[in-house]
């Protein structure tokens, strides 16, 4: 099975947990953009959300597509539409994928454990967004005691 999800719009990477003090008891949160952009992930997921939630092995490609930079040449601007000028700058491919898996969890699977194969991909692009596809590897994942 493979599902395709796509949200417009500039990706937000996970941001750094914040922390607070409640009747003496640390509590960590997200921040508020972080946890703004899940929900709008998870807007778009439920679009395509699977009958059942898909269980076993899955594996994850994310293609992050920030804003082309305004200080970009013709030249560049092109080059990055083609793919051949990436960012490679922060935040890392990583911190927008975490997000994105974390969106996820509920709506097309049980668990972002699940989740043995992960490609996070960073471009430029003229239309900021980010493009999700999950397959399953296995129908029937085997648990090992």
């Amino acid at each position: 099975m493979e599902i395709k999800i796509t949200v417009p719009g500039q990706p937000v990477p996970q941001g750094r947990p914040k922390f607070t003090t409640i009747g003496g008891h640390a509590r960590a949160y997200d921040p508020k953009k972080s946890v703004d952009y899940k929900k709008i992930v998870a807007y778009h997921a439920m679009q395509h959300k699977p009958k059942q939630l898909l269980e076993g092995e899955l594996e994850v490609e994310i293609l992050i597509y920030k804003e082309s930079l305004k200080s970009f040449s013709k030249r560049n601007m092109e080059l990055a539409e083609l793919g051949q000028l990436r960012p490679i700058t922060k935040p890392d491919a990583d911190n927008y994928a975490k997000g994105i898996l974390d969106a996820l969890k509920g709506i097309i699977w049980k668990d972002d454990g699940q989740v043995v194969d992960l490609i996070a991909r960073k471009y430029y692009s003229s239309k900021a967004r980010i493009e999700v596809t999950v397959r399953t590897l296995v129908e029937h994942q085997i648990n090992l005691l």
